[in-house]
């Protein structure tokens, strides 16, 4: 897969819903539930980052949800873009980018959103082919203002903007032009997971999937 055909797979990804979910998952248990509760409430795409032992049984168990598309964040090297998708992951998110792992994404077909914080890391993603990136660590990098001043001089490239975006925020990021949507990790709350309450889980969702985008 070509960078410039990965980018129109992360487009169509990114336009799916406002809000990716950000999810971190201690126990597989919890990933059908907690998917179906996100689906329903109208986020299909779902990353899970590989932060945690039971991260790839998660995108298992979300990869049987019908509606869902699961994928995998926090992708570093290699072996964590195979590990991915040798667990039904759609497509990988990455803090940052390197040959190596752009090289590894391309070769296995797997869609990325490769991270970028500054012009000159997004110029030469742009450069390899990718016009779709994760504007990553996002409020710390100067958060919406930053994004609308990288903008400016570099208008073909979208972002998804992840690292802070949060319900008092999330406006400002999807107001801007060269954003698709947001990553955010407020829908999934470890506090609700924890408490197995679902419902309250699909109406964070339900809120999200409503906001307005552009």
């Amino acid at each position: 897969m070509t960078p410039q055909d990965m980018s129109q797979a992360a487009l169509k990804l990114c336009r799916t819903a406002p809000v990716i979910p950000v999810i971190v998952l201690d126990d597989a248990k919890d990933a059908a539930p907690l998917a179906q509760a996100l689906v329903s409430g109208g986020l299909p795409v779902l990353e899970v980052t590989l932060r945690t032992a039971a991260a790839l049984d998660c995108i298992r168990e979300m990869a049987a949800i019908p509606g869902g598309i699961p994928g995998a964040g926090t992708v570093l090297t290699p072996s964590d873009v195979q590990a991915a998708k040798d667990a039904g992951a759609q497509f990988a998110v990455s803090p940052g980018a390197t040959d190596r792992l752009l090289g590894a994404c391309e070769e296995a077909d797997l869609p990325l959103l490769p991270g970028a914080a500054t012009a000159t890391e997004a110029m030469r993603l742009l450069e390899r082919g990718y016009s779709v990136q994760k504007f990553f660590p996002a409020e710390a990098s100067g958060g919406a203002p930053a994004l609308k001043a990288i903008g400016a001089p570099l208008p073909q490239i979208t972002f998804c903007p992840t690292g802070g975006v949060s319900p008092k925020n999330v406006a400002d990021y999807l107001s801007l032009k060269n954003v698709a949507c947001v990553g955010g990790s407020w829908v999934a709350p470890k506090s609700l997971i924890a408490d197995g309450d679902w419902d309250a889980i699909e109406a964070l969702a339900r809120d999200a999937a409503a906001l307005s985008n552009g």
